[in-house]
């Protein structure tokens, strides 16, 4: 693979890695994740000194991981006994949280990324009870195939797509939604909200030039609306931006930008003000019936996008 090139969407793992491991170097870490330097490599380094406005996505990286993993223990706590991790990449939950032993935690990504990641980490043991498989989750009966198997020998499971569905096109998005609300035992999954002024961003800072093997495809008209259509519904959604001022660690923008937003937020209406505070969230869904809207934390603010 090509140093610093992103070639297709299984590279932004090597990015992601990076910032974890940036991220453990602090002394005032959001978490600790070990081996995640040992995972990125210099290739996902090199992918980050590539990408415009590195800052601001190491800060991203740090807040989702620190939310995801507040969900995950959330879950647990309330009796999840499997966890399907659907488009891994080079996640390392299962080595760095606390987790029960009794934990069934299945990584399902392509084989590449699966054979990379073994070899990696083959002298480390995990918290629970790891099982990897190797799939292209875009084949839709080798998908639900794996479903059903995860389903059969779990009695309350969670799904994790950290990353991963905006990578998606609405159709396949709406296929995985309706794949998972089939199972028996499904009783979370956890997922990112992004606002349309998300994927503006990207475009003017030159982010997703740069990323143009990995583009952005989910584009829902009302985000929240087209996962009631599939029967999941936000029982809590964190906004980035919120998370951070609660943890005291505002977003690290440069000084152009921040006076921009400054002025711009001068100007701006309160509803608009509020929209740009919920830029983009993880998400904690609970399934229910399709097609019923229920009142979630940000359905009056997606209906104006």
């Amino acid at each position: 693979m090509p140093d610093g090139a992103v070639e297709n969407v299984s590279d932004t793992a090597f990015w992601v890695a990076h910032y974890r491991a940036m991220e453990n170097e602090r002394p005032d870490a959001l978490f600790r994740d070990p081996l995640a330097a040992r995972l990125a490599g210099e290739h996902g380094k090199k992918i980050a000194d590539s990408i415009p406005l590195s800052r601001v996505t190491a800060w991203t990286l740090a807040i989702r991981t620190f939310i995801i993993d507040g969900f995950i223990k959330k879950a647990l706590e309330e009796g999840v006994d499997t966890v399907v991790n659907l488009g891994a990449g080079l996640d390392t939950r299962p080595y760095r949280m606390e987790l029960p032993s009794s934990l069934l935690w299945i990584e399902a990504d392509y084989p590449k990324m699966i054979a990379y990641k073994e070899e990696r980490l083959a002298n480390e043991r995990p918290c629970c009870r790891l099982e990897r498989v190797k799939i292209d989750l875009g084949d839709n009966v080798a998908r639900r195939n794996l479903f059903d198997a995860v389903d059969a020998r779990a009695k309350k499971l969670l799904g994790l797509t950290e990353g991963v569905i905006a990578y998606l096109s609405n159709e396949q998005v709406a296929a995985l939604a309706a794949d998972l609300h089939s199972l028996n035992h499904i009783c979370y999954w956890i997922a990112e909200y992004f606002s349309p002024d998300v994927i503006k961003f990207r475009e003017r800072t030159g982010v997703q030039k740069q990323l143009q093997n990995a583009p952005f495809k989910f584009r829902p008209g009302n985000w929240f609306g087209f996962f009631a259509q599939h029967g999941w519904h936000a029982r809590e959604a964190r906004y980035l931006s919120e998370e951070g001022k609660r943890l005291h660690r505002p977003i690290n923008l440069p000084l152009w930008m921040k006076i921009f937003g400054m002025v711009r937020a001068t100007f701006a209406s309160k509803a608009r003000r509020e929209h740009f505070r919920r830029f983009s969230a993880y998400v904690l869904f609970v399934p229910g019936p399709p097609g019923e809207c229920r009142t979630n934390p940000v359905q009056s603010l997606a209906a104006e996008f």
